[in-house]
């Protein structure tokens, strides 16, 4: 099992690296290149890239996000079934989007950008979110691409403006007796009173159900969400926070993250912005959302920062690995990508560090910074959300590991940086992509660099 999974995780990286550009007619298969000898695929269109992939880890097979298009492709990368999902009259300013009520703003043709592609095991179905209408899903069944449904109807059926192929991702909690739940994390594009930047939401068994996608809880006061407040856009007028990444683990869910911030550089009385790293955490059972922490996280090697996340992917250390970190073999490592710096986050710089996490250790250090907080020690440290600074509150209260917060003291900012343990550096290739696996005892990183390269 353990090799059928790398062989269909490298399938998945070896297609993105060599095929993400690539466009000719509709499944031509092309003589492989002597120094590239892999199966390909190129896409039928010519107006966008392949956006998002995902592999059934049962079958084998391949489904792959593009511009107005789902492909089902075999293992071998030849196709099995296509769905179209656009181009569609469209206008971004048009909210409730035209198909609920009538939009005065002129509608063009607009393309359908894959947003995000998740397979829902326990229903046998595809999730496939695009740019068009606002951010509507398909639910397309696993075998044929028939389309089961496509929620409209209401307010949460939208679930972001952005036209970014980047700019959401999903997190499927499942359950053996009730319906799963569907962790949504989002760029806002300056729309906080349309979108909450994170969310959970329902996966219902029917895929035309009425409460498909609707907030886990949702009443006057408090809802499974977090809203970026207006008032934040005052102090950073481009605040947005961008998902890099997002998986689950014991209890928690979790998201990384790129964000704009406003600091001191030392010695100087003004302000300036950079971009910060942070990892989020969730409890997956919390529907208020009272468990919101974020950590700052990054990496330095021989005194240079590297503070800009690339791409990051959560993986087991491994016995070997295992032994050299202190930590068993089935703790949870999180390989990640920096590029250096703060500054640049649209054009990032090409030196890169991969580094590794110990999700314990981040753990760890968010335990103890609710303990601290629930001592009434410092503020909540999360600016953004609250504008000003709020002190923590006191409460008699020993916080445990599998802490999911109180309607105190949350949301909750980390204000010290958890630093990873950096294991390889590029200076003139930056890195942009990681996977990892265990084989026989050993944690095996391929590592996919700006210019194409696949780094083993």
């Amino acid at each position: 099992l353990i090799m059928s999974l790398a062989i269909w995780k490298w399938t998945c990286l070896v297609s993105h690296l060599l095929l993400s550009t690539t466009v000719s007619p509709l499944g031509r298969q092309q003589p492989p290149h002597p120094k590239w000898p892999f199966i390909t695929f190129m896409g039928e269109q010519a107006e966008g890239n392949f956006n998002h992939l995902v592999v059934d880890e049962r079958t084998g097979h391949i489904y792959l996000g593009a511009v107005n298009r789902i492909y089902k492709l075999s293992s071998d990368l030849k196709v099995l079934v296509t769905h179209e999902t656009g181009p569609d009259d469209d206008n971004p300013k048009c909210y409730p989007p035209r198909i609920v009520q009538t939009c005065n703003e002129p509608l063009t043709p607009t393309n359908n950008i894959n947003k995000m592609l998740l397979i829902d095991y326990k229903e046998n179905r595809l999730i496939a979110c695009g740019s068009l209408y606002q951010g509507i899903c398909k639910l397309l069944r696993l075998d044929d691409l028939f389309k089961l449904g496509e929620p409209f109807h209401k307010k949460e059926h939208y679930l972001s403006g952005v036209n970014e192929s980047g700019s959401v991702f999903g997190v499927i909690v499942s359950y053996s007796n009730t319906d799963d739940k569907l962790f949504i994390a989002t760029a806002v594009d300056g729309k906080p009173e349309y979108f909450p930047t994170i969310s959970s939401r329902k996966l219902t068994k029917n895929s035309e159900a009425d409460g498909m996608f609707a907030y886990v809880f949702h009443d006057e006061f408090v809802a499974s969400m977090i809203k970026i407040p207006s008032d934040t856009f005052t102090i950073i007028p481009d605040f947005d926070i961008y998902y890099i990444y997002g998986f689950s683990s014991g209890n928690f869910v979790y998201f990384l993250t790129l964000q704009p911030e406003m600091i001191s550089p030392p010695g100087s009385t003004t302000k300036e912005q950079v971009y910060t790293s942070k990892l989020v955490r969730l409890c997956k059972e919390d529907t208020a959302f009272n468990s919101y922490v974020e950590v700052p996280i990054g990496c330095e090697k021989n005194g240079v920062e590297y503070r800009l996340l690339q791409a990051a992917y959560l993986s087991k250390a491994g016995a070997i690995l295992a032994r050299s970190l202190d930590v068993g073999p089935e703790d949870d490592i999180l390989f990640t990508v920096f590029s250096k710096g703060q500054k640049r986050k649209m054009k990032s710089l090409d030196e890169s560090a991969l580094c590794i996490f110990v999700l314990k250790n981040i753990n760890d250090r968010i335990k103890d910074r609710l303990q601290s907080c629930y001592r009434g020690e410092g503020t909540l440290d999360l600016a953004w959300l609250k504008v000003k600074d709020i002190p923590c509150s006191s409460a008699l209260l020993t916080i445990d590991d599998n802490f999911c917060g109180l309607d105190m003291n949350a949301p909750l900012g980390v204000s010290s940086m958890v630093r990873g343990l950096p294991i390889f550096t590029e200076d003139g290739d930056r890195m942009t992509s990681v996977i990892a696996y265990v084989y026989k005892n050993h944690s095996l990183a391929f590592v996919g660099t700006k210019s194409g390269k696949l780094k083993k």
